[in-house]
C-alpha cells in the first residue's frame, strides 16, 4: 500500500511532498517527491509522522492499568490509540507487595498478548515528602527479594522503574534492575545533587516527569533536577499539558539539553477522554474539575487528563521555533526520543520499521492513525488523480 502525502516527518528528515510504502505491518520505502508508482491512496494537506511513543500513561477512556484487568487496559489503550499513541507503557502507581505482584503478573500476560508495550513501577519505591498522588503510607524501601519475584513475575516486561535514590537499598536495588535490563529512572524524591548523581552512576538513565514530584532546585542545593539535566545519558521526561509545567520551563530544558533528550509523557490517568468526577488512581481518590485532576480534598494534581496529541501542539505552540522546525523537535520528543530511552524498536518511519504513523491536519489535530500496517483511525477516503 504506497500512501503520499503533502509532509512526512520520518523522525530524521522532513520530506515534502512525501510518500511510503506499507506491506503487511512494516514500511518497506519511503521518499520525497513523486512515488516509484501510482499511489494506492492520496492522504492530501496533512502531515505524517511517527506514531507517539507514551512511556509514563496511568490509563484513559475510564481504564486504569492500576485495576490491570483487560477490560480497562483495552478502554485505555482504544483512547489513545484514537490521538495519536502507537506505543504504549502501562505505569502504576505504588501498591502493596500482594497488589504489586497481581498487576503486574497480569498486565505482563497483556504485553505479551500485544495490547501493552511495557509496564512501568513508579512505585513503591518513592519518596513520601514528595509523594504527589500516591499512598505514602504503602510507600518502601527496595527489598531485592520483592524485585527479584517482581522480576520473575514479569518475565521481560518491565520496560522501566521510578525509584527515590535517597530510599535505603536504592542503589543495590537500582543495579539490580539494570542487571536485568530495566530502565530505571529517578523521580518521586528529595534526593540531593550527589545522591541523584549516585543514581546515575549505579545505572539511572530517565527522570520522571522532571520537576514535578521533585525536591526543587536551590542555590546551594541544586537537588535532582541539575544533576539530570547536566548528565548527557538522562533522558528527561516532561508533562507538557499546560497544567504540570510553564511553556517557559519546557524551552528552558529543551535548550538546556538538546532535541535528543526530552520526551513528552502524559501522565494520564483513567479520566483521559472521561467528565469530570471522580476517579481513582490505584488507590488514591481523585477529582477532575475542568479537566484538571487533583487528589480528592487537596491542590495536589495527580497526573493528567491529557492525551499525547495534546501535549505536542503544547510543545510545538510554545518551543519558540518555526513551523518545521517546531515540527522536527517535537517528533523526536513524541516517538523518537522516547522509544531510544526504554529502547524499544519504535518512533521512526524508515524501511523496516512498524508501519506505526499518524496524520495530523494544520493545527495539529489528529486526522488518522496507522498502526501495524492498520488503520486503528482511518481519515475521510480522498481519490487517487
Amino acid at each position: 500500500m504506497l500512501l503520499t502525502a503533502d509532509t512526512l516527518i520520518t523522525g530524521a528528515e522532513l520530506l515534502r511532498p512525501g510518500w511510503i510504502d506499507v506491506s503487511g505491518e512494516r514500511v518497506t520505502a519511503v521518499g520525497e517527491g513523486a512515488p516509484p508508482r501510482p499511489a494506492d491512496r492520496d492522504l492530501g494537506p496533512v502531515t505524517v509522522l511517527p506514531g507517539f511513543v507514551d512511556t509514563h500513561t496511568h490509563g484513559g477512556g475510564g481504564g486504569s492499568f492500576s485495576e490491570a484487568s483487560v477490560a480497562d487496559t483495552a478502554a485505555a489503550v482504544a483512547l489513545h490509540r484514537r490521538h495519536g499513541t502507537t506505543t504504549m507503557i502501562a505505569s502504576l502507581v505504588t501498591s502493596g507487595p500482594d497488589e504489586l505482584l497481581r498487576q503486574v503478573s497480569e498486565l505482563a500476560e497483556q504485553v505479551r498478548a500485544g495490547l501493552i508495550d511495557g509496564i512501568h513501577l513508579e512505585g513503591p519505591w518513592l519518596a513520601t515528602a514528595r509523594c504527589g498522588a500516591h499512598q505514602p503510607a504503602l510507600m518502601r524501601d527496595p527489598d531485592l527479594d520483592e524485585i527479584d519475584r517482581l522480576l520473575a513475575t514479569a518475565a521481560g516486561t518491565i520496560a522501566m522503574v521510578t525509584i527515590a535514590p535517597e530510599r535505603p537499598g536504592a542503589l543495590p536495588a537500582i543495579r539490580r534492575f539494570v542487571d536485568a535490563g530495566v530502565v530505571v529512572a529517578v523521580g518521586h524524591t528529595d534526593a540531593t545533587y550527589e545522591q541523584t548523581r549516585a543514581a546515575i552512576t549505579a545505572g539511572a538513565t530517565v527522570g520522571t516527569h522532571l520537576f514535578n514530584a521533585m525536591r526543587p532546585i536551590d542555590r546551594r542545593e541544586p537537588g535532582p533536577v541539575v544533576a539530570l539535566i547536566e548528565n548527557p545519558a538522562v533522558t528527561v521526561e516532561l508533562i507538557t499539558d499546560g497544567v504540570h509545567l510553564d511553556a517557559a520551563i519546557y524551552r528552558h530544558v529543551t535548550r538546556s539539553v538538546g532535541p535528543d533528550r526530552v520526551s513528552l509523557i502524559t501522565d494520564a490517568m483513567a479520566a483521559t477522554g472521561m467528565p469530570d468526577g471522580r476517579y481513582q488512581l490505584g488507590p488514591v481518590p481523585v477529582d477532575v474539575t475542568g479537566g484538571v485532576a487533583l487528589v480528592g480534598g487537596t491542590d495536589t494534581v495527580a497526573g493528567s487528563t491529557a492525551t499525547m496529541d495534546r501535549v505536542v501542539r503544547f510543545a510545538a505552540a510554545h518551543c519558540g521555533l518555526t513551523r518545521d522546525e517546531a515540527l522536527m523537535l517535537v517528533v523526536r520528543q513524541s516517538s523518537l526520543n522516547p522509544a531510544r530511552a526504554l529502547g524499544l524498536s519504535a518512533g521512526v518511519l524508515n524501511p523496516g520499521a512498524a508501519a506505526d504513523f499518524v496524520l495530523l491536519d494544520s493545527d495539529l489535530t489528529v486526522l488518522g492513525v496507522m498502526r501495524r500496517g492498520a488503520w486503528e483511525l482511518d481519515p475521510a477516503p480522498r481519490s487517487v488523480s
